[in-house]
Parts: structure tokens; C-alpha cells; sequence
């Protein structure tokens, strides 16, 4: 008789440990994901950014020696990070395959000039520097006209700020509702032995005898669901990697370390933190408040 009741408290204490493991687990992933979010958010802003350009158009009569001086000129400037220059016949090509029809049969010649699209680095993609740099644009002998869409680029920018604020709230949240859920679950597992924590209160233990033993479990429970979140991180990573490869940064070893130390760091803080206060408060608790 004895065995069995062991053997059904031992089941009970596993039973325990494990569903901490598994929800500690699973709230420290969430915090890994929210990091990944946080430091690939300024990535993804400027990703957004970046797809940001305008349109020179070169006057019709310029040499092919003035095109490739002009282009090195716009290759040397710090606001670009992509030209892509469009010639006559191409510009030609592509109006005849938008519109379905040959207009330049119709009109004899084709009004069309060669053009050169640039896309912005990061920092350039707003309309005050936007109008500077075609203006600028605008004096040079090569060009016919340098222009861009103010109405598309200011709802662009609008756009990005919004996702930038729904991103920090998003991720705010999730943080306070992952710590809610391991301070909670915490607390179930020590409020299950309350009992036995008034027990050896009872018989003159100490506060430091007491909350000892279950600090340290809390301790390995931390340690033990930071390695199983990090496997899952891992995991996550290697689904999303071919996907995102492009806006996220993925691959960086040094951002997915910092994120593997954080979650790591986190796993053993909050679950000794939440064990220590968990077990102060069921010492204090008199024979009355136990039931409750």
C-alpha cells in the first residue's frame, strides 16, 4: 500500500514539473519570437523603405558616353542603392505590351525617352529629401526630367510607421502576457504543496530551508524549458528562412545567439523569481488561508 501511494506522488510530481516545462517552454518561444520581431523590425522598415524610387527621364539626344558618365554619377551618390536604366526601345516595348496595341504604327515615331529608375537607400525614402535630390537632378545637362509619385510615397511612410507602432504594441503585449502565464503557472506548482510547506513551517523549518529545495527546481525547470524553446526557435527559424531571406535576418549567428542568451537568461530569471515569491507567500499564509 505504501508503494502505491509513493508511486502515485511520484506520477503527481512529475505530472507537475512536466506541465511547467511544457507551458515555460512555450511562453519562453514566445519571447523568442518577439525578439526575432523587435530586432528585424528596423530591417523590415527599411525593406519597405528601400522599394521607394523615382523616375529620370534622359533627354532623347544624349550620347551613349554621357548615359554611362550619368549612371556612375547616380552609382557614386549616397542616396541609391539600385539604378536600372530603361532604354528608348524598351520603354517602347513595354508601353506597346501595357496598352495592347501599336501605338508607334499610329503615331509614326515613338514619343518615348530612355529612363533611368533608382531605387533609395533607407534614409532617403522620404518627400523632403525626395524633392532636394530632384531638383538637384533636374539642373543636370543629361536630364529631360527626374520625378516621383509624393502621394505614393507619403502613404508608403504612413504605412510603415503604423506597422512600426502596431509591431511595438503587438510585441509589448505578448511579453506581459508571457511573463502573466509563467508567474501563473508557477504558482499552480507551488500552490499544490502548500501543505507541505506549512508542514515544515510547523516543525521550525527556516524560510531559506524552505524556498531552497524549490528554488532549485525552479532553477532546472528554467534551464531545462529554455533548451526545449530554443530547439523549437530553431526549428521556427528553419521554416520561415527561405521564405523571409530577403527582409528578415535570419542567417546573422550573432542576432540568433543574442536571442538564444535571452530566452536562456529568461528561462532561469523568471522562473526563480516567480518560485521565490510563490513560496514567500504560501510560508506566510496561516492554517485558515490554506484552504482558500
Amino acid at each position: 500500500m505504501q508503494i502505491t501511494t509513493n508511486n502515485s506522488l511520484n506520477r503527481k510530481i512529475i505530472s507537475s514539473s512536466a506541465s511547467v516545462v511544457i507551458s515555460l517552454s512555450l511562453v519562453l518561444f514566445i519571447i523568442g519570437l518577439i525578439g526575432l520581431v523587435l530586432i528585424n523590425a528596423q530591417r523590415l522598415t527599411d525593406y519597405v523603405k528601400e522599394n521607394i524610387g523615382f523616375t529620370i527621364m534622359l533627354k532623347e539626344n544624349i550620347t551613349e558616353i554621357e548615359t554611362i558618365s550619368f549612371e556612375k554619377e547616380l552609382n557614386a551618390s549616397s542616396f541609391t542603392k539600385e539604378i536600372t536604366f530603361i532604354t528608348k526601345e524598351q520603354a517602347t516595348k513595354n508601353l506597346e505590351s501595357d496598352l495592347g496595341e501599336d501605338f508607334v504604327s499610329f503615331l509614326g515615331y515613338s514619343p518615348l525617352l530612355p529612363s533611368i529608375d533608382v531605387k533609395l537607400n533607407a534614409d532617403y525614402a522620404n518627400t523632403d529629401s525626395l524633392e532636394k535630390i530632384t531638383n538637384e537632378l533636374n539642373k543636370n545637362s543629361a536630364v529631360f526630367e527626374a520625378y516621383y509619385q509624393k502621394n505614393l510615397v507619403d502613404k508608403l511612410n504612413n504605412n510603415v510607421k503604423r506597422l512600426s507602432f502596431f509591431l511595438l504594441v503587438f510585441s509589448t503585449l505578448l511579453f506581459f502576457i508571457a511573463f502573466v502565464l509563467i508567474n501563473n503557472t508557477i504558482r499552480l506548482s507551488v500552490y499544490a504543496k502548500r501543505f507541505l510547506i506549512r508542514t515544515m513551517r510547523l516543525v521550525g523549518a527556516t524560510d531559506k530551508f524552505i524556498q531552497r529545495p524549490f528554488l532549485i527546481k525552479g532553477v532546472y525547470q528554467g534551464f531545462y524549458s529554455a533548451i526545449f524553446a530554443i530547439f523549437m526557435l530553431i526549428g521556427a527559424i528553419q521554416l520561415v528562412q527561405e521564405e523571409t531571406a530577403t527582409i528578415l535576418n535570419m542567417n546573422d549567428l550573432k542576432i540568433i545567439g543574442i536571442i538564444f542568451v535571452l530566452i536562456f537568461f529568461c528561462g532561469l530569471i523568471l522562473s526563480l523569481f516567480s518560485t521565490f515569491f510563490a513560496v514567500k507567500k504560501y510560508i506566510k499564509l496561516n492554517e485558515n488561508e490554506l484552504y482558500n
